[in-house]
């Protein structure tokens, strides 16, 4: 069982934030924006590479209500999934980083060079 499966089944404490049937969304514990909270499907699924278009729909709505509940909304935010090794993936459960609560930057882009990838 995963990180984000023991949070679901509540046999790990998490700052949560909004929680639905289907949805949970609560407070990174390392967050990188002034709001940084991860919205997850309760179901285990390892990635967005896997995820069903129902499921999705379902996740939507749920950001769609968590975003106006903390009141970023309307000044603007960031939704980002990351996806395998590559990616950035760092726990194999489909999760949604939702930052907002300033202007954000690309912080670890802003010196990349694309050319170093080629």
């Amino acid at each position: 069982m995963c990180l984000f499966c023991k949070i679901v089944n509540k046999e790990i404490n998490a700052n949560i934030e909004l929680e639905n049937e289907n949805f949970l969304a609560f407070h990174d514990i390392n967050p990188k924006a002034p709001t940084h909270l991860l919205a997850i499907p309760k179901i285990h699924v390892d990635s967005f590479n896997e995820v069903s278009p129902e499921t999705m729909a379902g996740m939507t709505e749920f950001i769609q209500e968590l975003v106006k509940q903390v009141g970023i909304d309307k000044s603007g935010y960031r939704v980002i999934t990351n996806v395998g090794d590559n990616g950035g993936q760092e726990v194999k459960h489909l999760h949604f980083h939702v930052l907002g609560g300033a202007k954000l930057t690309w912080g670890h882009f802003s010196d990349a060079d694309p050319k170093d990838f080629l």
